[in-house]
């Protein structure tokens, strides 16, 4: 083959016609206009990757908003210990989503924050050096020991109040009603909690056994052996919620046990009609934290026509952004369902 000929053939190859496709233009934000954070986040939308994700989970969010969608918020832990504890606080305070699904830290860290603070660490500090001072790191946040130990002192007396509680009814007490106990007994306007106990929206927490709330159960049931907290009334409850909603609606900061709960829950009611991921959780290990929302649709978690989207990327920093560009804006426009 001459030259003349590898040249015809590599230009065919590589210099071939093609379609032109219609849509939207790839374009980011001209800064010649000046800095304006709403155009900022409109213009995501031609952004391309995971900002144009980021703009369609927004739209689903505001048509949950406007179809009066039945709202799951979940999340882990790592978004309590963290200052979206206070994003999710204002959601419950002003009845924005009409029940929660946390972990235990999810729970227990929220109390915490009322008997002390959590402090901006580093993510390369030493173990060792943090152990020998009693300091915990949840990543890049130092949580000091005696935090714990002042929630002991806390969590104790309210675990002998529900044994009392529990001994004369007969009835143990649920997850969901010990942690809107916890709620109206740390009595902080800052606590995630308190205003779910105030406003009575229900905090489910399936791994309620999971964590430092777990270990206060731990050290109660050593010397009250009797004592029980009835789950399966709670997962009983949670997955009624489900059933006869006329439009339900999912937000999912972080994966695993949390994500799973609400998506199985609407699995009963043939599937949510909205849902909206954030995690960094890949797909390629089968596990359902990396599951993209095509995955649920297969199981009935989502509807087949839901609207949907996984946003790949750190919650602390998109949270905010799209409660700022979805309830915070359509405030006063949105009212909690959840039944009394």
């Amino acid at each position: 083959m001459d030259e003349a000929e590898k040249g015809k053939i590599a230009k065919e190859n590589l210099l071939r016609e093609s379609s032109e496709i219609p849509g939207i233009k790839i374009e980011g934000y001209d800064f010649d206009n000046g800095v304006d954070y709403e155009k900022i986040v409109e213009s995501f939308r031609s952004m391309g990757a995971q900002a144009s994700e980021f703009w369609k989970a927004k739209e689903i969010v505001n048509r949950m908003i406007d179809d009066k969608a039945f709202i799951f918020l979940g999340y882990t832990s790592n978004m309590i210990s963290s200052g979206n504890r206070e994003i999710i606080r204002w959601l419950v305070k002003n009845k924005k989503v009409d029940v929660l699904v946390t972990t235990a830290g999810g729970v227990e860290e929220d109390i915490i924050k009322c008997l002390g603070d959590f402090i901006l660490g580093d993510f390369r500090a030493s173990g060792r050096e943090l152990r020998e001072k009693g300091i915990n790191r949840i990543g890049n946040i130092f949580v000091p020991n005696s935090r714990y130990v002042k929630f002991e002192e806390f969590v104790q007396p309210i675990l002998e109040e529900v044994y009392n509680m529990q001994s004369e009814s007969g009835k143990a007490i649920t997850p969901s009603e010990l942690i809107w106990k916890l709620g109206e007994r740390v009595n902080d306007e800052g606590s995630v909690c308190y205003w779910a106990w105030k406003n009575k929206i229900k905090i489910y927490c399936p791994a309620i056994g999971d964590g430092a709330f777990g270990d206060n159960i731990y050290f109660f049931k050593l010397k009250r052996s009797d004592f029980i907290v009835d789950i399966a009334q709670d997962i009983k409850e949670f997955n009624d919620l489900t059933i006869g909603l006329e439009k339900s609606g999912v937000i999912i900061l972080g994966a695993g046990v949390v994500k799973h709960s609400i998506l199985n829950a609407n699995m009963l009611r043939n599937g949510a009609d909205y849902a909206v991921y954030i995690n960094t959780a890949p797909e390629y290990d089968a596990s359902d934290s990396g599951a993209l929302p095509e995955e649920a649709v297969s199981w009935g978690k989502l509807k087949a026509g839901a609207e949907s989207v996984k946003v790949f990327g750190d919650a602390t920093i998109l949270f905010p952004i799209l409660v700022a560009e979805s309830f915070a804006r359509n405030h006063g426009k949105r009212h909690n369902s959840f039944p009394k």
